[in-house]
C-alpha cells in the first residue's frame, strides 16, 4: 500500500508534497434541456490530496452526490476536466473508463451492495477475482483482522448484522489498494454506535494505509473525522475548511447555507 501519510497535514501541504490524486476543473453537470434543465454542478474546482480524507457535505440538490459519481467516472461532466492518478478520464470510452475504475477506485456505499450468495472473503476478493487477479492471502488476512470480520469470513450477508456488512464493504474498497476510495454516506444506514465504529475503520485507513478518501455525508460529525470538508451549495463549493469539530462543522453549515 502506499506510504502512510501523518493526519492532520493540511490539503495544500499533502497536493504540493506528492501532487493531486483527484483533481477537478471547472466541472458542469447539466442534465435536460432548455427551459427544464437542471445544473447540479456549475463549475467547480479542486484538488485531493494523497493520504488524505476530504468530506463534501450539503443539502438535498446542492450537488454532493453528482460531483462524487463525475470524480469516480460514475458520470459524465457536460464540461471540465476530471483527473485520477494523472489521467484525464472524461474522454475515455468505456471499456477503458472501467479498467481505470478497477485499477484505482475502490467504493463504499450506503446500502453495502454486496452480493447475497457469496461469502463475506469471496465479495472481499470479488475485484481481484473480476480482474483476473490472484488474492494475495498475507494482505487479505491482514486487511480482513484489521477490518475486524476475520471471524466472519464464510458467513453470507443475511447472516451478517449491517456494522458487518459495512466492514466487509470497506475491505472489498481497500483490497485491490487503489489509488482512491470513494464513500457516499456511508453510515447513513447505521445506528449511531455502529456508525462511530465504521467511522473509526474509514479514519484508521487513511492513518495506516495512506489511503485517499472522498467520503460524501450530511453527518457533521462523520466530517469532522476528515482532514478537509468542503461544503457544496447550488452546485458550487461556498467553503473550504481543514479539520474541525462537530460543533465548528455545524456553524460552517449555518453561515454557509448547507444545512
Amino acid at each position: 500500500m502506499t506510504e502512510a501519510i501523518t493526519a492532520g497535514i493540511p490539503a495544500d501541504a499533502a497536493i504540493a508534497q506528492h501532487g493531486p490524486v483527484v483533481s477537478a476543473k471547472d466541472v458542469t453537470r447539466r442534465y435536460g434541456e432548455g427551459e427544464t434543465a437542471v445544473d447540479a454542478l456549475r463549475g467547480v474546482s479542486l484538488d485531493v490530496g494523497k493520504g488524505q480524507l476530504t468530506a463534501v457535505m450539503g443539502p438535498s440538490g446542492s450537488g454532493k452526490s453528482t460531483l462524487m459519481h463525475i470524480l469516480a467516472g460514475l458520470d459524465r461532466p457536460t464540461s471540465g476536466e476530471v483527473w485520477i492518478a494523472g489521467t484525464e478520464i472524461s474522454k475515455l470510452n468505456d471499456n477503458a473508463l472501467t479498467k481505470l475504475r478497477r485499477e484505482h477506485i475502490g467504493f463504499v456505499f450506503q446500502f453495502f451492495n454486496l452480493l447475497p450468495m457469496l461469502t463475506a472473503e469471496e465479495n472481499v476478493v470479488l475485484p481481484l477475482t473480476i480482474a483476473g487477479t490472484k488474492p494475495d492471502k498475507a494482505w487479505v488476512d491482514d486487511l480482513l483482522g484489521r477490518i475486524k470480520i476475520a471471524d466472519r469470513r464464510r458467513h453470507r450477508p443475511a447472516e451478517m448484522s449491517g456494522g458487518q456488512q459495512q466492514r466487509v464493504a470497506i475491505a472489498r474498497a481497500l483490497v485491490s489498494r487503489p489509488t482512491v476510495v470513494f464513500a457516499d454516506e456511508p453510515t447513513g444506514n447505521l445506528d449511531s454506535a455502529t456508525s462511530g465504529e465504521i467511522l473509526t475503520l474509514v479514519r484508521e485507513a487513511v492513518d495506516n494505509y495512506g489511503q485517499t478518501t472522498v467520503m460524501v455525508t450530511h453527518d457533521a460529525h462523520a466530517a469532522s473525522i476528515a482532514d478537509r470538508v468542503l461544503f457544496l451549495g447550488d452546485g458550487r463549493i461556498v467553503r473550504d475548511i481543514g479539520r474541525s469539530s462537530p460543533n465548528e462543522i455545524l456553524r460552517a453549515m449555518e453561515e454557509t447555507g448547507s444545512r
